[in-house]
């Protein structure tokens, strides 16, 4: 990419000539932890456990991209989680999840100027169908925790897609919506944090880091290190 310049403060554009138009793109994808929402749910859900350092500590190295298999990481996350009470699940949820700042204005503005939105997850159902729902996205895909008896199983359930939503998933998610849509790959927009989300930044016409990992920031188009996901629309007008 050509040399990042900062537009302004805490916000960083490289590799594309701005203004944008949201009114170019057609669909804009989202990854949910720590990008939508505040918190990254599986550590919080481990805190049930006593296993949130433990937890943490994976999360973190898999989302700087230092371990590279992200369902083999996943797995040994929710493998830490076995026993935990779906009443735990419910508590992170009401008392710990917010949406991050200027992501209901952000896709409020999107789903106005006629984009499609998703939200692309390696987090569980529990929490994307709820934040689907509370933010108005169009379609959702994640992992799906076994539970038995009020208790995680410490497995998670195959989906008819797949077995995990890794970056992989989150790409060819992108890509299938995209082509249902017929639109070109160039015309969405793709926004994440982790080194997993960079695979469907890769697709997308438009990639964008929100308080990311360093990688990511290195490559996406645009940088939101300060605010909220609604300065995406300081580059990306909504008006001509």
């Amino acid at each position: 990419m050509t040399i990042a310049r900062e537009i302004s403060p805490g916000l960083v554009v490289q590799g594309v000539d701005t203004p944008l138009r949201l009114a170019d793109y057609r669909l804009i994808a989202f990854d949910m932890d720590s990008t939508l929402i505040n918190i990254e749910c599986v550590d919080e859900i481990a805190d049930a456990a006593g296993r949130k350092a433990e937890v943490a500590a994976i999360t973190e190295a898999a989302m700087q991209g230092v371990i590279t298999d992200y369902k083999e990481s996943l797995r040994q996350r929710v493998a830490l989680l076995k026993g935990v009470p779906m009443a735990h699940l419910e508590r992170v949820y009401t008392e710990r999840l917010r949406f991050n700042p200027g992501a209901q204005q952000l896709i409020a503005a999107a789903k106005a100027a006629g984009l499609a939105t998703l939200l692309v997850s390696g987090g569980f159902t529990f929490f994307s169908d709820r934040v689907r729902a509370g933010l108005g996205i169009d379609f959702a895909r994640s992992n799906q925790l076994e539970v038995t008896d009020g208790l995680l199983t410490g497995r998670m359930l195959d989906q008819t897609w797949g077995d995990i939503c890794d970056g992989a998933e989150k790409r060819r998610a992108l890509l299938e919506l995209a082509s249902l849509m017929r639109i070109a790959p160039e015309q969405a927009i793709a926004v994440g944090d982790g080194a997993n989300d960079l695979p469907m930044m890769a697709a997308a016409g438009l990639s964008v880091a929100y308080h990311a990992k360093p990688a990511v920031r290195a490559n996406a188009h645009i940088a939101i290190n300060q605010g909220g996901l609604d300065r995406l629309l300081e580059v990306v007008r909504v008006q001509p």
